[in-house]
């Protein structure tokens, strides 16, 4: 062996007090950048390479070849693809002890290669997101907010990392972000390695108990962008409707909520209720459905009560929506007064509708009442019967159905009969109440109608002599 191979006695005798000098001063450059010891070498990295006693024998920096090599002086190509930095100088350490006596070798990455992540399943923005430095290459929990969040239908416990192996196979490693929210468990957010592909599957079954702890997650999806969502049933503005992060408030019934307030929270079920207009008053609240269809599974239907939420308080019926939503009110069957009045009370109802009273009433004209206000307040509203010229025993109620028809009919008006469908029934949006003219009121009219050509010439042939 040459002595330019050949490591002195001296050398080699060193204390241990000189090695742990020599480790500590190449920590700084090792620390230089995150995750070096996590990094797993591949193609394309640039390594810079130290040998303690050996200053001469690595002259430049490596880069490690397609073929997953480094070539290195007097021992030629060392495999170092696939292994941690850690790996790769233990490898390159081990091939030396045949040249020189207890080779200590360090590795530092100068340049890294491009890394190509992947996440597939249930975030906004799935699809490969290239990593150019190994102190940017992200966590799974990191990974999946570049994907622009976890969507409401992503089941949080049961994401999968797919590693390729150099073998060819690949491993699957189970990763449990919900003990990560609910413990804390650090261990569940994985470092990723390049090629590493993320598999957020969708939930099978909504958990409620957990929603608003997802929702709130720092890699839930993004709650600062508007998502688009669809609403039919028994709303006053059924169709598809964009939602704003925040709440909003229907004044009038028939128009479309307004943004009362911003808000980092997710859209809900309530709020989209109010930006279509809220609800008509025959709602069945305690049937909605929220249909989701998930990136990768079968459309999911979600029931809620939002019976619960006023009754009880019950948070959790009042969902998180995501992207894609739709929101089915169906009709109620069967609800009493009281019900009916409690619904025009609610948050997600308009604050008033039009009823239009004409006639022999003192103020004729639209007024603004409640929903489901009671046809005696209309007519209170519009100042009460002409007591010289109404019809007090009855009037017509002329109501635009849902399919276009109309429909009215003749009701007997009594002040002190409770709301009830047949004598003081629960008005809705654009309902026509009609007055009509007394007995007494037709006959002068009528007589004042047929002596009015006479009065009338009367008047003439008084100007004319």
């Amino acid at each position: 062996m040459s002595a330019v191979a050949q490591v002195s006695t001296s050398e080699a005798n060193q204390t241990s007090e000189v090695l742990t000098v020599a480790q500590n001063a190449v920590t700084p450059n090792r620390n230089a950048l995150a995750n070096q010891q996590a990094y797993v070498l591949g193609p394309g990295d640039e390594i810079q390479l130290t040998m303690f006693g050996q200053p001469e024998l690595f002259t430049t920096n490596y880069r490690v070849l397609v073929d997953g090599t480094v070539s290195l002086p007097l021992i030629g190509r060392v495999p170092v693809v696939g292994r941690s930095i850690g790996q790769a100088e233990r490898e390159i350490s081990l091939r030396y002890t045949r040249l020189y006596r207890r080779p200590y070798v360090t590795m530092v990455l100068v340049r890294a290669r491009t890394v190509t992540l992947a996440v597939t399943g249930e975030v906004r923005r799935p699809g490969t997101y290239p990593v150019e430095s190994p102190n940017q290459i992200p966590t799974v929990t990191q990974l999946i907010q570049l994907a622009g969040g976890a969507s409401q239908s992503a089941d949080l416990s049961n994401v999968i990392v797919r590693r390729p192996q150099l073998n060819g196979s690949v491993q699957n490693i189970p990763v449990d972000l919900l003990r990560l929210l609910q413990e804390g468990d650090l261990s569940q957010n994985l470092e990723l390695r390049d090629k590493d592909t993320v598999v957020i599957n969708a939930t099978t079954e909504i958990d409620r108990r957990n929603s608003l702890l997802v929702s709130n997650a720092s890699f839930s999806a993004d709650r600062s962008e508007p998502i688009n969502i669809a609403i039919v049933g028994e709303v006053y503005r059924p169709g598809p409707h964009t939602i704003r992060p925040g709440s909003a408030d229907v004044r009038d019934a028939g128009t479309l909520g307004n943004s009362r307030a911003a808000s980092t929270e997710l859209p809900t079920v309530t709020q989209a209720i109010q930006t279509a207009g809220g609800i008509k008053p025959e709602a069945n609240i305690r049937e909605v459905r929220v249909i989701r269809r998930p990136h990768n599974g079968d459309p999911q239907t979600i029931g809620v009560d939002l019976w619960k939420l006023l009754k009880e308080g019950d948070l959790s019926q009042d969902i998180a929506l995501q992207a894609g939503d739709t929101i089915e009110v169906p009709k109620a069957v069967g609800l009493t007064a009281a019900e009916m009045t409690e619904l025009a009370t609610v948050s997600f109802a308009p604050a008033t509708i039009d009823v239009n009273v004409v006639g022999e009433v003192k103020s004729p004209g639209v007024v603004k009442i409640q929903p489901n206000t009671p046809l005696n307040t209309a007519v209170l509203a519009a100042g009460g019967f002409d007591d010289r010229r109404a019809n007090k025993s009855k009037v017509k109620l002329i109501r635009l159905n849902p399919d276009g028809t109309v429909a009215q009919r003749d009701i007997k008006v009594n002040f002190s009969e409770p709301v009830n469908e047949d004598t003081n029934p629960a008005l809705r949006n654009n309902d026509v109440i009609v007055v009509g003219r007394s007995g007494l009121t037709k006959f002068g009219d009528g007589l004042r109608n047929v002596l009015s050509p006479i009065t009338s010439g009367f008047g003439l042939f008084n100007i004319l002599f």
